[in-house]
């Protein structure tokens, strides 16, 4: 992987990733002008996305009917600095009407334990736990 960020003006950064662009900014009350999200929630999308893609793959390739998902992160983070992530809680909420529950619970298990290499880099220095909601009822 190489990407290359450039400093724009004030707190934000643009960053080239392939043919795609971020911007990166503080929000007005640290000096920047709010442009797009701070740095460090976007290691929580990261992970949302990261496995939120292989959950939804490995279902397809079950040949599970996926009718809506969402990845939903709650973090705590440490109250001194760097105040990086101390606990993250990832809920996965499917719904479909021939969702079986081992199907989506493997599915989770794979991508948080095989796939993600966001849950790899985190694992080591986060806490995290995970809920599995399908069809409005939360699996054991």
């Amino acid at each position: 992987m190489k990407l290359t960020t450039r400093w724009l003006d004030g707190m934000a950064f643009e960053s080239e990733l392939g043919s795609h662009k971020i911007v990166v900014d503080a929000h007005r009350e640290v000096g920047g002008l709010d442009r797009g999200p701070s740095p460090k929630p976007l290691l929580l999308v990261a992970l949302a996305g990261c496995t939120g893609m292989d959950v939804i793959s490995i279902l397809k390739k079950m040949r599970q009917e996926v009718e809506s998902f969402e990845v939903r992160i709650q973090a705590e983070e440490a109250h001194e600095h760097p105040k990086n992530y101390t606990a993250v809680e990832v809920t996965y909420v499917l719904k479909g009407s021939n969702l079986a529950g081992d199907k989506v619970s493997k599915a989770v298990s794979l991508s948080e334990e095989r796939y993600c290499g966001v849950f790899a880099t985190l694992r080591p220095g986060v806490k995290i736990t995970r809920r599995i909601v399908l069809n409005g009822d939360e699996l054991a």
